[in-house]
């Protein structure tokens, strides 16, 4: 019987927590092109000689903290559970597989698998709500640039972003709904950061982004494919689910990397504004991950939370991800048969 192939792919994680397979993981994620946009000769330099070297070990102690002994990663660990729960939603007409844009399973591997079982289309969904061209895009690329040596190449489709996707929504709303929104001072949405300059390349008028004030506060046909605007459109669906008024809650961007400007406000700047504000508690949501990973568990959880009391805060609480909620699964579901 045929099939349709279904490729989820998810960012990546090391293949283990050591120094040297973090080390590996860092040189492939950074020496991207579209991840670190420089010359790349100077991108070279830049990461194999100082980013990589000097960050693994850091990093890797980090990993260490978050790696569970049984299930490993979380990004990981999650990934496979959505995997796995949408397989068994689309049922035996689909073939999903799940790869990683860096490190293990690959996006060749999983592309050879559904070659092999002869499928007639492959739907592509890079699992990140928002696009940017250092995640979906970089996905894209590389799925293009393998079947483009195919012989016979199969109709490929792509979903280009879903930040607006109702269930997923949804399931972020649900997720703040135990913690009771109302009780915190402030809540944050804090989405991983990009530099400046990807944001303006993504701009084909050339006219509008970072020229035109609050640029990304409102989604329109010139910025419906910004990285930065599809933030704050998630953003601004989540709090309408909610009920927060607009004064009780902030966008930022964290995870910079580098000493370039990259989108603001940066999370780290704005939490400890926050707590010299007298604010005490914050509820953060993380809607760029539809799992849960380094950036959520750690960076948030422990480093910003720890960066709140220093600056007299008492606590930050994570929103956690998408992870295998029964409602994310439908949404990816809907999304395959639409």
């Amino acid at each position: 019987m045929s099939k349709k192939g279904i490729l989820l792919v998810n960012l990546g994680t090391p293949d283990s927590p050591s120094t040297a397979n973090v080390r590996k993981y860092l040189n492939e994620f950074l020496m991207d092109g579209r991840v670190i946009d420089i010359n790349p000769v100077s991108r070279a330099l830049l990461v194999k000689g100082i980013i990589a070297p000097f960050r693994s070990p850091k990093s890797a102690k980090l990993y260490q903290a978050i790696w569970d002994q049984e299930t490993g990663s979380p990004l990981l660990h999650y990934s496979i559970m959505q995997h796995q729960l949408l397989q068994q939603q689309l049922g035996s007409q689909y073939q999903v597989e799940l790869a990683m844009r860096y490190q293990s399973p690959s996006i060749e591997s999983a592309l050879e698998r559904l070659k092999a079982n002869l499928v007639d289309s492959i739907q592509v969904i890079a699992l990140f709500p928002q696009y940017a061209s250092a995640s979906s895009g970089s996905v894209f690329d590389k799925v293009m640039d393998i079947v483009r040596k195919w012989q016979t190449i199969p109709p490929i489709s792509f979903i280009n972003s879903f930040h607006d996707n109702a269930l997923m929504i949804e399931t972020f709303a649900d997720n703040a709904k135990k913690y009771d929104p109302d009780t915190y001072d402030h809540i944050l949405f804090s989405f991983h950061g990009l530099p400046q300059r990807q944001l303006i390349k993504c701009d084909h008028t050339g006219q509008y982004c970072l020229k035109v004030e609050n640029c990304c506060s409102t989604l329109n046909d010139t910025n419906k494919f910004c990285y930065s605007a599809q933030c704050h459109d998630t953003a601004r669906l989540i709090a309408e689910k909610l009920g927060i008024p607009k004064e009780r809650y902030t966008i930022c961007f964290q995870s910079r990397l580098g000493s370039d400007p990259w989108v603001k406000p940066y999370t780290s700047e704005i939490i400890k504004k926050l707590a010299g504000e007298g604010k005490k508690r914050l509820l953060v949501f993380c809607p760029a991950f539809v799992a849960d990973c380094l950036e959520t568990v750690y960076e948030v959880s422990v480093e910003y939370n720890d960066e709140f009391k220093e600056a007299g805060g008492e606590h930050i609480q994570l929103v956690e991800s998408l992870n295998d909620s029964p409602k994310w699964i439908q949404a990816l579901k809907e999304m395959v048969i639409a």
